[in-house]
């Protein structure tokens, strides 16, 4: 497409050229959704339903695994559809709202993993003022302020890149719609929005980085104090799966858009952007419940209540059915 040509909608370059592995890669990624969506699902259940599990850290973490679940449904779903059918399109307004989606849900991912290193910075630090700093106003205000960073950022990147047409080339380097890609090809007259929303942006992360950091290096300053090594593994315990889950997610952001941008990204750039939107999202259940025993015991207690609950129903189908049955032998020879 030429540059005096305005575009109408953008192609994909997809994970491969060739068909057969297009199949088989959206096959895959369909295996790997479903498995994020189920696990984040389990984890926002038992979160829900389980009294011992009520508490901040929890909250916090119910509230990442929502987030999880949307993020990965704003990209993966379509790359598996484009995978199987063979079809890259994808129309101007779709780009937007993905934008919008993926702005939002990153943006907020990175707030509530800042709100969580604050809340394990204070249990650890500060045990015995635990309960009056983290009230119910402290964190559903964290957690509202990280959802509504995320609004905030994703309405502005579309409000910036949107309001004007674009020129030149229509194929988006990505199997999703980035923000530095349509950048590249955008005529807007409201760049400078985008570039503020981008510096912003930067900015935020940069002071949510130096506020995990700085958490920490309390923390483990404190841990290191405690006397016994049974109580710095408890204490560690209780951290390792959230600095697992925040390593993650800024190392596979930060190769997807702190790279040098390039024309023709290889395969394994095209990799590494599927593992940003895919990894931390399916990890992070598997790192809260391998490493946390209540999250464990809650699921151990879940089972044991639908066991319960399955043989109760049958006991009382069996009651039923003896009772129908002797009922209708006293008929017979009454």
């Amino acid at each position: 497409m030429t540059n005096g040509i305005a575009v109408t909608g953008f192609i994909f370059m997809g994970i491969s050229d060739v068909q057969e592995l297009q199949t088989l890669c959206g096959v895959f990624f369909l295996v790997m959704y479903m498995a994020a969506l189920i696990s984040n699902l389990i984890i926002i259940t038992l979160i829900s339903l389980d009294l011992q599990l009520q508490t901040p850290m929890y909250f916090f973490l119910k509230n990442l695994s929502l987030l999880d679940v949307f993020f990965v449904s704003v990209t993966i779903p379509n790359l598996v559809v484009n995978s199987l059918t063979h079809n890259n399109f994808i129309s101007i307004p779709a780009c937007a709202v993905q934008v919008f989606l993926l702005s939002s849900f990153s943006a907020g991912e990175v707030f509530i993993l800042t709100a969580m290193s604050y809340d394990r910075y204070v249990a650890i630090c500060s045990p015995l003022h635990y309960d009056a700093i983290m009230n119910a106003t402290t964190f559903v205000v964290l957690v509202g302020v990280s959802w509504a960073t995320g609004v905030f950022f994703g309405t502005m990147y579309i409000a910036g890149i949107f309001s004007g047409p674009f020129c030149g080339s229509n194929v988006i380097p990505q199997f999703f719609c980035d923000v530095p890609s349509l950048l590249r090809i955008s005529c807007s007259e409201r760049l400078l929005l985008i570039y503020t929303g981008l510096g912003i942006g930067l900015f935020l992360g940069m002071c949510c980085f130096t506020c995990v950091v700085i958490s920490y290096f309390y923390i483990f300053s404190t841990v290191l104090k405690i006397p016994t090594t049974k109580g710095q593994s408890k204490a560690f315990a209780t951290c390792v799966p959230h600095l697992t889950v925040f390593t993650v997610f800024i190392a596979t952001a930060c190769f997807v858009y702190l790279k040098p941008p390039s024309i023709v990204p290889s395969i394994t750039d095209r990799l590494f952007a599927v593992l940003y939107t895919l990894l931390p999202p399916a990890l992070n259940p598997l790192i809260y419940s391998l490493r946390n025993n209540d999250v464990k015991c809650a699921l151990r207690r879940l089972q044991q209540n639908l066991c319960a609950r399955y043989s109760l129903h049958l006991i009382l189908q069996n009651i039923c059915q003896w009772y129908s049955v002797s009922h209708a032998t006293s008929k017979l020879f009454s």
